[in-house]
């Protein structure tokens, strides 16, 4: 019947039993008649139907109805069993006497009496109804008693059995429960139905620890099973609640509570050691939730805390424990009662020194538990606690105090490590600790057979100084390029060290001292080009190897040229060659350079194959140019020279230390070494490993122990304290210079030209082509004068620059490689790496897909823009606003007006052609208003080809080209048959 929300009606709450599930309440609404009494017209509610009724209703209730919700049959099935199925078939298969599912009848009946507990503790001043068994909610009203009742246990001994039973108090006087049809509706906590009121308890009393004395007067315990009764059950009980007995004593006992630490090492070991006391008591185990497994690096803490000659451990919850003493008739229970606040006390004093305790035990890894109990084992003392390693530990542990002295003197080319470690008595050479720190090994065996932790600390503090030592007899011998570690050690207080005032004077250092130029140098180094200079000196006086890291453009081969240069003209390089090593495309390069700021050195070009392949030559010359392949095939010989000077240029190819290239230039002999780069780190950390390990062997340890301590520290776990390491212990011997640092001694522009060298293949194609060009003009002029040949030469010489730059533009079946590509490539990479970014202008779309198919290959992002090109606009935007974007491929016709592209300030003109203008208009794409730095630019010429000739050319007729010639047709005009004889010679 519905009941009606314009009417008066009551919220109850009604009690029944279900077969299955035991006792659970339902709410219901009943209808109120004109006098306000509850009739029979009535309907459940629930959470679904709740709101209709919310005036007849308070917080609470709607708290109790979502609890009754929730063990109502159907939800309970749902709950537990999400497939589809019938009441009567879940509870028939789980609730089978023989077949049934223990498991998840606990599980259910858990889920119930914790829901009936909160039921319980909220029906106060509720209608509380017992249902009848026609399903009336309001057939017998309950009421709830004001307070909790209390329980007394009760032990009567004679000399055959035990009687146990329980009385309970309510509010003074004894509640008469036994034989008077009283339900326990509750088990736990326990709730009590006796005589239509409802008990709660004080002390959770278990509703299982009375429900077999409803109907039964007492329990009779006989002799035979008194021993383990009372151990699992009585103990129990007097720890927890009011025990009255006879024919045994129960004794209530105050001791000061002093701490006991025990430690072992055992996984999941039983720590706490429990002690026999005089008199025969035994305490109890550990409950299995206090030993939680631990691995076997680590060592866990037991907290205990010893009650005259008992032990109680921290992780025992109760503020009573009872320890069970059996004596010769009879048995004595000691009640000890805990000061809990002083056990508290002593659990704050361990976590005010890093040791959290939580329900009794602390873990931590074993070196951090022993740099722990070396710190703080005299301070516990003091306090009162006992520190002791426990029996099950599986190796005796030395926990005395631990010191190490180490010392560092300058010797004649290195440094010597002395120095000795002290465990209480004994003492040990620190040199025996090297294979323990390089290998984490915490471990080390005293002579007496204890086993001493090493302090974690000494992992990180003296892991670089035995990596970068070396072991001699017992002896330990550092490079003087590690100065820096070796002052860290000293300011960290690490180390004493003694060493020569020149050392002292190099560690305090704040300047660079000037050093004179060579008087035969052509040409003016800019200030921080002379910095540069002046630096290459100063690591050169204190033997150690340089890295010059410039970005490109900033001139780091005319501070080497420079510094070759004074070394030949004072005499100091004793005779001896440099040797300076190079991609092939470079050699060029470093010859012109060479020729314009240095002419006084002699030059040895060692490439080629038909080399002379004798080192007696060297000698003959200040400076050998090479390359790196030359370097790999000619190892073996060149090893047998010692040069003045190895310097490596791009010294990036030496980034794969396990590379043929690397092995073959760290063979090589001389008095130094020099490496310049735009880009030390290209791929990986390891590249500076390789790179550093050239110019000062054992800079950074060995390969292992760099990729372990380094490389891979800072490339997967981003971890700034390595990287910070590292730049230190580099610092001394790089010099890098951003274009941004030196921004105000540069000029606004600065163009470069870069010679390439054709491969093999493509020489051979350029040489045929030009043969076949040259007999055709130079017969055609013969016969009828040069302005009947102006088509045909701006064919070929159209011809001959898609050669120059690429055969591939000229003939799609061409496979090999060109050697302009390659070098365009390996700048593009250079710049990108050093985080600028660069415009790509060429006259030819074709050269600019092969430049593309490259880029792709290589995985290097870029912008794209010729004749064909829709959105202009979008991708200028595209490159001037993502900072990755770091190269932007132009057509030369499409991209040299009109475009503002002053994110770049790099600009390669890819094949350069008569007249400037065009050059200038696309170099000004970066140069313009709104550019804040300096613009380099690289003109690419293919060495031996009409690209040369025509900069030949240009510089002859400087007036013409720059001032008359506006197109092809016009230069080629004015070109005499001199000047056809010298493009096509």
């Amino acid at each position: 019947m519905k009941v009606s929300t314009s009417q008066p009606f009551q919220i109850v709450y009604s009690l029944l039993e279900h077969e299955y599930l035991g006792y659970l309440f339902e709410s219901y609404v009943v209808q109120r008649n004109p006098r306000g009494q509850l009739t029979l017209q009535h309907q459940t509610v629930s959470v679904k139907n709740a709101p209709e009724f919310a005036a007849g209703l308070d917080t609470i209730d709607f708290e109790l109805i979502a609890l009754t919700d929730q063990i109502q049959q159907d939800c309970v099935i749902k709950e537990f069993w999400p497939k589809k199925t019938t009441p009567a078939d879940f509870f028939f298969k789980i609730y089978d006497a023989e077949k049934g599912d223990k498991a998840l009848q606990e599980q259910i009946a858990r889920y119930v009496q914790e829901r009936m507990g909160q039921i319980l503790v909220r029906l106060g001043g509720k209608c509380v109804f017992i249902m009848g068994k026609d399903g009336e909610p309001t057939w017998r009203e309950v009421s709830l008693a004001d307070e909790p009742a209390s329980v007394l246990f009760h032990f009567r001994r004679n000399e055959d059995n035990t009687h146990y039973f329980p009385t309970i108090q309510y509010k003074g006087q004894k509640l008469d429960f036994q034989f008077k049809n009283a339900v326990v509706v509750s088990a736990q906590p326990a709730w009590l139905l006796v005589s239509d009121v409802l008990y709660s308890f004080r002390n959770d009393v278990d509703g299982k620890k009375l429900q077999p004395f409803l109907n039964k007067k007492f329990i009779i315990i006989p002799r035979q099973v008194e021993d383990s009764y009372f151990q699992r059950f009585v103990a129990p009980l007097v720890e927890s609640f009011d025990v009255h007995a006879r024919g045994f004593d129960i004794r209530s006992e105050r001791y000061v509570a002093r701490p006991q630490l025990t430690f072992s090492d055992v996984p999941g070991a039983l720590v706490v050691t429990e002690e026999v006391p005089r008199n025969g008591a035994r305490n109890g185990p550990l409950p299995p939730s206090a030993a939680p497994a631990v691995s076997s690096g680590h060592i866990h803490f037991d907290l205990s805390f010893r009650y005259g000659d008992h032990t109680v451990p921290n992780s025992f919850d109760k503020r009573v424990s009872v320890k069970l003493e059996k004596t010769a008739d009879s048995y004595i229970f000691h009640r000890l009662i805990r000061n809990i606040d002083h056990e508290e006390a002593m659990i704050q004093e361990l976590a005010d020194r890093a040791l959290e305790v939580r329900n009794g035990r602390a873990v931590l890894e074993k070196a951090t538990a022993f740099r722990w109990l070396h710190s703080h084992a005299e301070e516990l003392s003091r306090l009162g606690f006992t520190v002791q390693q426990s029996t099950t530990s599986g190796k005796d542990y030395f926990i005395g105090a631990i010191t190490v002295e180490v010392g560092i003197t300058e010797s004649n080319d290195w440094f010597d490590v002395h120095g000795t470690v002290r465990f209480g008595e004994f003492e040990i050479p620190f040199v025996k600790l090297r294979s323990y720190i390089l290998g984490r090994r915490h471990e080390y065996r005293l002579p007496n057979g204890q086993i001493a932790i090493i302090p974690e600390e000494w992992f990180s503090q003296y892991l670089e100084l035995f990596a970068f030592s070396e072991e001699n007899d017992n002896a330990l011998t550092l490079r003087k390029h590690h100065l820096a570690l070796v002052s860290d050690l000293q300011n960290g207080n690490l180390a004493t060290v003694t060493m020569s005032r020149k050392l002292e004077k190099l560690r305090g250092f704040e300047t660079v001292e000037e050093q004179a130029m060579p008087v035969g140098f052509r040409g003016k180094l800019r200030p921080y080009q002379k910095a540069g200079y002046d630096w290459l000196h100063f690591v050169k006086d204190y033997g150690f190897g340089g890295c010059l890291a410039d970005d490109m453009g900033l001139g780091k081969t005319i501070q080497t040229l420079a510094l070759l240069l004074q070394r030949k003209e004072s005499g100091d390089s004793s005779g001896s060659a440099s040797l300076l090593v190079m991609p092939t495309s470079l050699v060029f390069n470093w010859m012109s350079e060479a020729f314009k700021f240095a002419p006084s050195l002699r030059l040895l070009i060692y490439t080629g194959t038909y080399r002379d392949k004798n080192v007696e030559q060297f000698s003959d010359y200040d400076v050998v140019l090479t390359s790196y392949g030359i370097v790999r095939l000619d190892a073996e010989l060149l090893k047998t020279y010692k040069f003045d000077y190895v310097i490596l240029d791009e010294s990036q190819a030496i980034k794969n230390p396990s590379s043929t290239t690397s092995q073959a230039v760290r063979g090589l002999h001389s008095r130094h070494r020099l490496i310049l780069t735009g880009t030390p780190v290209e791929n990986s950390t390891m590249d500076l490993w390789s790179q550093m390990s050239f110019i000062n062997p054992g800079l950074l340890g060995s390969q292992a122990f760099f990729r372990k301590e380094f490389l891979k520290p800072i490339e997967k776990g981003k971890d700034e304290t390595k990287t910070r390491k590292l730049h230190a212990l580099i610092k001394p011997f790089v010099l890098r210079r951003h274009k941004a640092q030196v921004a105000k001694e540069l000029p606004e522009k600065i163009e470069h030209l870069s010679y390439c060298s054709m491969t093999d293949e493509q020489a051979q194609c350029y040489e045929e082509t030009k043969s076949f060009y040259r007999n055709k003009i130079l017969r055609n002029i013969e016969e009828h004068g040069t302005a009947s040949t102006q088509f045909m030469l701006l064919q070929g010489l159209t011809k001959l620059r898609q050669i120059a730059n690429h055969p591939r533009m000229a003939d799609e079946t061409y496979e090999a490689e060109s050697g302009k590509l390659r070098e365009v490539i390996r700048m593009i990479r250079s710049v990108v790496a050093e985080g600028h970014k660069v415009l790509v202008f060429s006259q030819f779309v074709k050269h600019l897909d092969i430049v593309r198919a490259s880029l792709d290959e290589k995985q290097i992002e870029y912008a794209y823009l010729d004749g064909n090109t829709r959105d202009r606009h979008k991708e200028v935007a595209r490159f001037q606003e993502n900072e990755d974007l770091r190269v932007f491929l132009i057509s030369l016709k499409a991209g040299g007006v009109g475009l503002n592209l002053t994110a770049a300030d790099y600009v390669f003109i890819l094949d350069p052609w008569w007249n400037p203008a065009v050059e200038a208009q696309a170099v000004d794409r970066a140069h313009r208003i709104g550019q804040q730095r300096t613009v380099f630019t690289y003109k690419f010429i293919s060495k031996n080809t009409v690209e040369e000739k025509i900069l030949a050319l240009q510089n002859k007729k400087i007036q013409l080209v720059t001032d008359l010639i506006s197109t092809d047709e016009t230069i080629i005009k004015s070109l005499t048959k001199k000047d056809i004889e010298e493009l096509l010679g």
